[in-house]
């Protein structure tokens, strides 16, 4: 359900684009039959990555074994953390799975005793300060956010020690899941899944709240069906800040500056996952909800094409090429896509956050609004999968514990 977020140091590891390797190792193995050097770690990791769901027509047999392993893990794993639960949640919840962890937290699926409804519990550690804090923040936004495109919080358990947040259960898969395993995909069917993450970021900014983690991990399905609505997720590193209505005016704060005149709260907190990091936040200057921004056109890139704007091995190359914008429409399927899709990512990816598109001026745009009307139909699908296979085939070899962990970049406190 996209909160097992982990808040380690930058150096502790490396995700965002690599997470489709973990899901694509699998792929790999099956047609070249090379052995992964940590296979018991590479088979734990692929839950939760961007390919699982299209995987699994690959390879329906093998699939199936692993999926009834992994739950029998899951079910061992929630019964050694079911005895961490305070008995007046578990009077009400049944713990069955235990489906993410992060540095202060464990997040469990859960199923209403009286209503047998499926709901995922996030247990919050607080006795170390840095957890007290992650918890505070992340609370206070979810007591917040009520939004048709927002992972919502149903009930919360406070205690001395741990909080429990009850929220919904997203069993739709992540963005790119659906991209992959509908087999077709246009322009058209992007600028819908971008219209729901849209009106989430929007409705976000209106309220003051900036993400700082939009990703494709974090962009789930509420449910299977074709008709389901796209939810924004995990607000470990969301924070009261940015642009927004419902700021109060005033000369500092803890995180950053307030200007009147421009009703603004400018943040400074350097956090968030490297590939979508806007230059503004690597150059460590204050900065707004336009970081979120320019995620949405790393985002809009993936889902077009399959590949990652800006990529590299050495976090100082791919900082480097994120401060020189450094990025192109090479290779398929880009000569296909549209100029207005183009222009659409161009905008977003503006280096000077004071030009690039805000929520509002993004929905408005007319690739969105027309949802690629005069665009190419031709569908980008087999092309996207091609682009993740190539990427995963180039990694799948050595499958290193770096992309085993989460590496978003810590930000003690939000």
């Amino acid at each position: 359900m996209g909160c097992g977020n982990s808040k380690v140091p930058l150096e502790a590891s490396k995700k965002g684009y690599v997470g489709v390797v973990q899901s694509l190792v699998a792929f790999s193995k099956a047609h070249n039959d090379r052995p992964c050097d940590e296979p018991k770690k590479c088979l734990e990791k692929q839950r939760g990555a961007w390919f699982s769901t299209g995987v699994k027509s690959h390879q329906q047999t093998s699939n199936s074994q692993q999926l009834i392993l992994r739950d029998g893990r899951q079910r061992d794993k929630a019964a050694k953390y079911k005895d961490k639960f305070d008995p007046r949640v578990t009077a009400r919840y049944d713990i069955k799975a235990l489906i993410g962890r992060g540095s202060f937290s464990r997040v469990v699926r859960v199923e209403h005793r009286a209503t047998r409804q499926p709901f995922a519990i996030k247990m919050m550690e607080l006795e170390a300060p840095e957890g007290r804090e992650v918890c505070a923040s992340e609370l206070a936004v979810l007591q917040r956010v009520s939004h048709t495109n927002m992972i919502q919080l149903i009930e919360v358990f406070q205690f001395p020690q741990r909080v429990y947040m009850v929220l919904e259960l997203a069993t739709g898969g992540e963005l790119l899941d659906r991209v992959v395993s509908r087999g077709h995909f246009t322009e058209r069917d992007a600028t819908q899944a971008l219209r729901m993450v849209l009106a989430g970021v929007r409705y976000l900014h209106n309220l003051g709240v900036t993400h700082r983690d939009l990703k494709p991990e974090n962009l789930l399905y509420y449910h299977p069906g074709a008709d389901s609505r796209l939810l924004i997720t995990d607000f470990g590193l969301a924070t009261f800040g940015g642009t927004g209505p419902e700021l109060i005016d005033n000369n500092t704060t803890d995180e950053g500056d307030r200007t009147g005149t421009e009703r603004s709260w400018s943040l400074r907190t350097t956090c968030g996952t490297p590939e979508y990091l806007a230059p503004e936040v690597l150059l460590r200057r204050p900065y707004s909800c336009a970081v979120d921004m320019w995620a949405l056109g790393v985002i809009t890139y993936i889902v077009l094409s399959g590949s990652m704007p800006f990529e590299d091995d050495s976090r100082t190359r791919l900082y480097r090429s994120i401060l020189r914008g450094k990025y192109s429409f090479h290779g398929d399927p880009w000569p296909s896509v549209s100029n207005l899709a183009k222009d659409f990512i161009q905008r977003l990816l503006a280096l000077d956050s004071a030009t690039r598109l805000t929520a509002d001026q993004a929905i408005c745009h007319s690739w969105v609004v027309t949802m690629a009307a005069s665009s190419s139909t031709r569908n980008l699908h087999r092309s996207i999968s091609q682009n993740l296979r190539q990427r995963a085939s180039r990694s799948s070899s050595r499958c290193p514990s770096s992309t085993t962990s989460s590496c978003d970049v810590g930000c003690p406190g939000k």
